[in-house]
């Protein structure tokens, strides 16, 4: 007997099943390490969220154990770390990070990074040196890094470094924002922006547009085989009677920043103030920015400053506003670039 054919209603079939809609919503995370939590809080307080709370733990042995405590499957996370004085056990704690939220099944890990470590390092000066900022870039994608925040890099190649995207945020609104507050008409008149090398006349040039002030550059030689010890030569441009304003994007030990402060008074500067991004302060560098030659040092709280290492002529802005709106842009998919008109 032959079997009867069976006769399939495409459409009635499809009437009759369940029909499957997914709908997927993004969730923002932000995840911090232990250098600067202060600063994690503060960014999530202006966006309007809460810090995931992480497990940090170290062994007897100094091995670094982290576990996020909360599901990030599917999440937009941020991994906010700062970099003090323990660089390269921040740097383990912050690798260990990404992979515990990259085997979590976080869908986009942006790694936010307000002092990048290692940038002075982006390129060989002498022979058989490593280019530790191309590498600590390496070691973030591996980790499980998509993509990378920072402020005030010390060099714009290091966004090269990096084969996902990199936003390089500017902190120069937030200080150009306290001076334009802060600075008298009359010391705006005898203004006078000052780079404290070569390497910085564009940054300072930036600034001398955005103040309508007129530029000075401080000529130093470096010892490549001395660390942390500059030689002024000479200062081109007019700086006696003005009120000298010196940028740098990063303060280490201070040398640099006190003898060009010394050199522009002993030249006839009124005043002398000084405006960084990135306040290592690496010792003695608290004692050194007390020198009779500076009047007043601001920085940004990019790197988290103990409490010996503040002193009275110290300004601390914050960093956290530009953050959160950049950490916002990104995840909604906006401009980063518009935050700052397009340009640095």
């Amino acid at each position: 007997m032959a079997r009867k054919k069976k006769t399939v209603d495409l459409d009635r079939d499809q009437a009759i099943a369940p029909s499957l809609e997914l709908k997927t919503r993004k969730r923002l995370v932000v995840v911090s390490g232990t250098t600067h939590p202060d600063l994690a809080k503060a960014v999530c307080a202006s966006i309007g969220t809460q810090l995931a709370p992480t497990e940090h733990r170290v062994f007897a042995s100094g091995e670094i154990y982290v576990r996020p405590e909360v599901s990030v499957r599917g999440c937009d996370v941020f991994v906010i770390q700062s970099f003090a004085d323990m660089v390269n056990k921040s740097i383990m704690e912050l690798l260990l990070t990404l992979d515990a939220l990259k085997r979590a099944s976080a869908k986009r890990i942006t790694v936010v990074l307000p002092y990048f470590p290692y940038s002075r390092q982006d390129k060989k000066g002498r022979g058989r040196e490593p280019i530790s900022a191309r590498l600590i870039a390496d070691l973030l994608g591996t980790a499980g890094a998509d993509r990378i925040m920072s402020v005030d890099l010390h060099a714009a190649q290091i966004q090269g470094f990096f084969d996902g995207p990199v936003d390089h945020l500017f902190a120069k609104p937030v200080l150009l924002e306290h001076f334009e507050s802060t600075l008298s008409q009359a010391d705006r008149e005898k203004l006078t922006i000052v780079s404290p090398d070569m390497g910085r006349v564009r940054v300072a040039d930036s600034w001398s547009d955005s103040l309508g002030a007129p530029l000075a550059i401080i000529h130093k030689r470096r010892d490549p085989k001395v660390a942390n010890q500059v030689t002024v030569n000479e200062i081109v441009g007019q700086v006696e009677g003005r009120v000298c304003l010196l940028v740098d994007d990063m303060i280490d030990t201070g040398g640099t920043i006190v003898k060009a402060a010394q050199a522009l008074k002993a030249n006839g500067a009124e005043r002398v103030i000084v405006a960084a991004t990135h306040a290592v302060f690496s010792h003695p560098a608290a004692e050194r920015l007390q020198d009779a030659a500076i009047d007043e040092v601001v920085v940004t709280d990019t790197i988290p400053l103990a409490e010996d290492q503040r002193f009275p002529a110290l300004t601390i802005l914050p960093i956290a506003p530009l953050l959160a709106r950049a950490i916002q842009e990104v995840f909604e998919d906006g401009s980063v670039t518009s935050m700052f008109d397009g340009a640095a």
